[in-house]
């Protein structure tokens, strides 16, 4: 939890502040492949943005301060906002099922200043969790690894000897493990994305979080992905924020042509952040396990805020650069940079599939739409 009362430093605070317009402000000179925003981490770190994941308390995240501090670091930078969405989700794996030591010991680490990420995407051979030596080890790497040689324990899943799959808390060593090479991507140059292999690291049984199958968990696995749409989000009021400061500065804010143009994008924007804000409630509910019915409303209310933002952010840079022309398109114009990194980070896994998910649960439902998620 972000906040566990009066007595805690709340998250989004002058200091959490000041350090997003830090951000922004070097967001240009970190659009090179394979940069990591090094000193951004530090800034998150020094705001208590990194440990505030780790808290004490109540488990359950507040369902105001997470997706506001998700929008504003997005709002800031994209690459950022991708790596931080990655180490509050390790966050809450490790305390929704690690042990009380497990979590006790990540919090220490977050507080020192240390980045947690997770990595789930792997190559056919994947990560295997065997026994050698007497001992545990990791063997195989993960792909499209954000922040890869950057983050300091990647919770990664793998593969038991068994057949089942399980979360390790990764220890990586100082053995050049990380390969960004192959990270050519449109846009997200600054997260560090690439390869990372895990041959031969040793395991412990303490690395070792919750049991077989508890990452794909539901209504877990897909109803947090509310949080990256958080981060988009951010991008996309980035967007209309960045056309109205060029649409005010070269007097054209009073154009009626561009007055509709802002008009719609700030329309999708809000439309995105509507749909960001609930789906945050609904999927972090305190009962939303509780029962079959409340897991699978939350999984489709989340499958369809992840279609709307997406489609509010592609209409939202349709008219940004509509609206500020061919400069939108030069590369020394935050626009040019901001679409790149948007309209990659909106790639998101199985989009046709969520929607469908989503539809078949209304139509599934014997209730009003007005009342199915009330």
């Amino acid at each position: 939890m972000l906040d566990t009362g009066p007595g805690e430093r709340r998250l989004i605070d002058a200091a959490f502040r000041d350090e997003m317009r830090h951000v922004a402000a070097r967001a240009a000179a970190l659009d090179e492949d394979g940069c990591f925003p090094s000193q951004d981490i530090a800034g998150l770190a020094a705001a208590g943005a990194l440990a505030a994941p780790f808290r004490a308390g109540d488990p359950v995240v507040d369902a105001e301060q997470l997706p506001e501090a998700l929008r504003r670091i997005g709002h800031a930078s994209l690459p950022l906002g991708r790596l931080f969405e990655g180490h509050v989700n390790a966050a809450m794996l490790i305390r929704r099922f690690g042990t009380p030591g497990q979590w006790e010991r990540a919090g220490r680490e977050a507080r020192a200043g240390a980045l947690f990420g997770i990595w789930n995407t792997e190559g056919a051979d994947g990560v295997r969790l065997v026994r050698r030596g007497g001992g545990l080890r990791l063997h195989g790497g993960k792909t499209f690894a954000s922040g890869a040689g950057h983050v300091d324990r990647p919770l990664i899943t793998a593969r038991c000897e068994e057949g089942g799959i399980v979360l390790v808390l990764a220890r990586p060593d100082a053995a050049p493990r990380a390969d960004l090479s192959g990270w050519k991507a449109h846009g997200m140059r600054a997260s560090a994305t690439g390869s990372f292999d895990f041959t031969d690291l040793a395991v412990e049984p303490e690395d070792i979080v919750g049991g077989p199958g508890d990452y794909h968990r539901q209504p877990f696995f897909s109803a947090g992905a509310w949080r990256f749409c958080a981060v988009q989000l951010g991008g996309i009021e980035r967007l209309v924020d960045e056309a109205r400061l060029f649409l005010r500065g070269r007097g054209r804010h009073e154009d009626p042509h561009q007055l509709a143009r802002m008009g719609e994008a700030a329309t999708a924007a809000e439309t995105a952040r509507l749909w960001v804000e609930r789906a945050a409630r609904i999927a972090e509910a305190e009962d939303v396990a509780a029962s079959p019915d409340a897991a699978a409303a939350a999984i489709a209310y989340v499958n369809l805020a992840r279609g709307a933002v997406e489609h509010s952010g592609l209409e939202v840079m349709q008219l940004v650069q509509r609206s500020i022309g061919l400069a939108a398109f030069l590369r020394d114009h935050p626009v040019e940079r901001l679409c790149r990194d948007l309209a990659t980070y909106l790639r998101q896994p199985a989009p046709d599939r969520a929607l469908c998910e989503g539809a078949a649960h209304i139509l599934r439902s014997t209730q009003p739409l007005g009342e199915i998620w009330r």
